[in-house]
């Protein structure tokens, strides 16, 4: 039946959040995708419930995959049981290009709503490169206050259960006022 897993509580909507995870990163990104949708699936048999992916891994449509044949083989009873979490790329870190580029993984993961959205790094891109690692001349600054407002209209509309950032140093979140309002610390 699998291995029990133990949760924790994110502070920020008292949502419960599987202590292991599954990482579906590979480089080169989406090198073997039937190889990664049946590992995925091996996991979920063998009780994995938190997946982790990005728009940048091009691992979102095996993972939808993925999801969809657990269901049909009986693995899982539910799209519930699942934790997913999935991330926003640097090039999409720009307040009108958030609601889109959730919408897009929603699409790719075939999935109404993610349990967990990342902003995955803390710097802006050129729109449009999906690329590892970014170009120095395509680095912008990221507009944090309004990014971080359209994450919290994705969470609004249902379509994140969480929001939070991803290799962003501690240090540095206090900062940004807007986050010290949205973020329960510790």
């Amino acid at each position: 039946m699998g291995i029990n897993i133990p949760t924790s509580t994110l502070r920020s909507t008292d949502r419960t959040i599987p202590l292991l995870g599954y990482g579906t990163a590979e480089y080169p990104f989406g090198a073997s995708i039937e190889t990664m949708k049946e590992s995925i699936l091996h996991a979920i048999e063998l009780g994995y419930r938190h997946f982790d992916s990005a728009s940048l891994y091009q691992s979102e449509v095996p993972l939808g995959e993925a999801i969809s044949d657990a269901l049909t083989l009986g693995l899982i009873k539910s799209r519930d049981e699942l934790f997913i979490t999935s991330k926003l790329w640097c090039s999409d870190g720009h307040k009108d290009l958030v609601l889109p580029a959730l919408q897009k993984t929603l699409e790719n993961l075939q999935l109404e709503y993610l349990d967990l959205y990342l902003i995955h790094w803390p710097v802006s891109s050129k729109p449009g490169e999906y690329v590892f690692p970014v170009k120095e001349k395509d680095l912008l600054p990221m507009d944090f206050q309004s990014v971080w407002e359209a994450m919290e209209e994705c969470q609004k509309l249902g379509l994140a259960k969480s929001i939070g950032v991803s290799n962003f140093l501690r240090t540095c979140l206090p900062r940004q006022r807007f986050l010290q309002q949205s973020i329960k610390w510790r």
